[in-house]
């Protein structure tokens, strides 16, 4: 088996007591939120942009240590060649323009995702983002770009399809747990908590396997609006749940 097949992932999370340790979030809302103010739908992921510092920011005062976020799906692709090329732009400035604070903040950062249909500056950008947090472990960002549920799970399936195929894995070990360890997500534990934002209740194609026991919050704030005190009370809430897990109390 391949190494990054022989590294297990995290299960602990659904164990933590208390708040949530990882927490994932569908970032909804931006465009609708600048068409309001009767702005450009890019304005909106701008403010967007913003609000991401802030929540991160605010992870460790809520004791979350994983948070993943949904910036840009497989499906996005299909929007305006403008939006798209905007959006592009704006993931390339944030990420140069947030590296050093990322970086003091003890911010380790990695991207999950597809990242064939990325231009080569943005893949650098990336690259070296992710080498230059590396070593730090206050909050563990996760941003999900050119990401799609679907696509991953494909995607694992073929990297285990070709350990099988090279003899380095018996198919007949093959079971619930093999297929996290070819995860984009695969050293990362399974969220906690899954907040969508903007008043939609769907999960959009987004960490499909992962969620499978996630709790789930969908709330009517814009993304733009979203604060950190919003945060801080989702995460508290979510300290009240009841999760069984399948089980019944005895």
């Amino acid at each position: 088996m391949n190494e990054r097949a022989e590294q297990q992932p995290d299960t602990l999370s659904s164990q933590t007591p208390g708040g949530p340790r990882h927490v994932a979030i569908i970032m909804d809302g931006n465009g609708r939120w600048a068409t309001m103010r009767g702005r450009p739908r890019l304005f909106g992921h701008h403010a967007g942009a913003k609000r991401v510092r802030e929540v991160v920011e605010a992870c460790p005062d809520v004791g979350v240590e994983y948070l993943t976020i949904f910036a840009f799906s497989t499906e996005n692709w299909k929007r305006t060649q403008v939006e798209v090329a905007g959006l592009m732009s704006l993931f390339r400035r944030y990420i140069a323009k947030e590296t050093r604070a990322l970086g003091e903040n003890g911010v380790r950062v990695r991207f999950i995702g597809d990242r064939v249909r990325l231009d080569d500056k943005l893949i650098k950008l990336m690259n070296d983002l992710e080498t230059a947090t590396e070593h730090n472990e206050r909050v563990h960002l996760t941003i999900a770009l050119n990401y799609g549920g679907r696509d991953e799970v494909a995607r694992a399936t073929k990297r285990l399809a070709q350990d099988v195929a090279d003899g380095r894995l018996d198919p007949v070990d093959v079971d619930e747990e093999t297929l996290p360890r070819y995860l984009d997500t695969y050293v990362l534990p399974d969220p906690d908590l899954v907040i969508r934002t903007s008043g939609e209740a769907r999960i959009s194609n987004f960490l499909l396997w992962q969620s499978a026991y996630a709790e789930y919050e969908f709330i009517d704030t814009l993304w733009p609006d979203f604060t950190r005190e919003e945060f801080a009370r989702l995460c508290a809430s979510f300290g009240g749940r009841d999760r069984r897990f399948g089980a019944v109390k005895t």
